[in-house]
């Protein structure tokens, strides 16, 4: 996973982008750029990374994205084994804050688009009726004329700007991190480190030594960039992927605990509801039905 300014490829002939994409998955490259990013996934179920908070995704899943938050969907690991009949969909609209002109914003009647973007800087998840609308408006936008393509845009900026339908995916995270490209490609290493050795005990002396820092160094660094402590993020992770093997529903809810990394049942109890806010049971049967 690492982090890198996207070039969002839109044409001297369309303001914005609008893609409907059929992939073997979504890579795992964890990336920002200037551009505002609607994203529905029609199809397709991993780990989210948005800003500092890790989270599962799935089938359905509409998420509003404001300008350079960083942010990658990780798909489960049966969408890289090279299966032709496994893959993912998703719509993908892209468009600068000034895409409709710089003056654009600046009229009284756009002023409300204006709170809208700041509300997206943290990132939402659509829920609801706004959901079901937006992604009407997607397929018909795919399809539109230049013009229409227009009015769709404006059509699903009026829909967000007046929906109480969504929650903040990263409340915490500040943009001023990606000021220093050096800082995120440590922050990168920390994070492609825990992906691969989260089902293992990873030590503060072990992380400390893959970001270059000593260990208070390290805790200081963690904090300031993330909003939260090095293992506050690991615990996250960890129930990440306990969501996702519940998901999957093949094997008990112990095995898992002891294969994401939690070597005490009560203790990954107390964890998986102190962030999901339900038992693993409970989750895992919200799901399935």
């Amino acid at each position: 996973m690492k982090p890198h300014f996207h070039k969002v490829p839109i044409t001297s002939a369309n303001s914005f982008s609008l893609r409907h994409d059929r992939r073997p998955n979504f890579g795992t490259i964890w990336h920002f750029h200037p551009e505002l990013e609607l994203h529905y996934i029609i199809k397709g179920h991993g780990t989210q990374y948005i800003g500092d908070t890790v989270s599962t995704f799935s089938d359905g899943d509409l998420i509003l994205l404001g300008e350079n938050l960083p942010h990658t969907w990780r798909c489960a690991e049966g969408y890289f084994q090279g299966n032709p009949e496994v893959e993912v969909e998703a719509f993908v609209l892209q468009f600068l804050p000034t895409c409709l002109g710089r003056d654009f914003l600046a009229l009284p009647e756009t002023q409300c688009i204006s709170g809208l973007l700041e509300k997206a800087k943290k990132g939402m998840i659509i829920h609801g009726d706004t959901k079901r609308k937006l992604a009407k408006i997607l397929y018909k936008t795919e399809k539109a004329g230049q013009l229409e393509r227009v009015i769709h845009l404006l059509k699903i900026l009026q829909i967000l700007e007046s929906s109480s339908e969504y929650e903040t995916i990263s409340p915490g995270y500040a943009n001023s991190h990606l000021g220093n490209v050096s800082e995120m490609q440590r922050l990168d290493k920390i994070y492609s480190y825990v992906l691969t050795n989260y089902p293992n005990e990873i030590s503060l002396e072990n992380i400390a030594a893959i970001a270059s820092l000593s260990v208070s160094s390290f805790c200081r660094y963690f904090k300031t960039m993330t909003n939260k402590t090095f293992f506050e993020f690991l615990i996250e992770i960890r129930i990440s992927n306990v969501c996702r093997a519940l998901i999957e529903d093949k094997l008990p809810i112990e095995v898992i605990c002891y294969e994401c990394g939690f070597n005490n049942v009560s203790n990954f109890y107390r964890h998986f509801n102190k962030i999901t806010g339900m038992t693993p049971l409970v989750y895992k049967k919200k799901y399935l039905s």
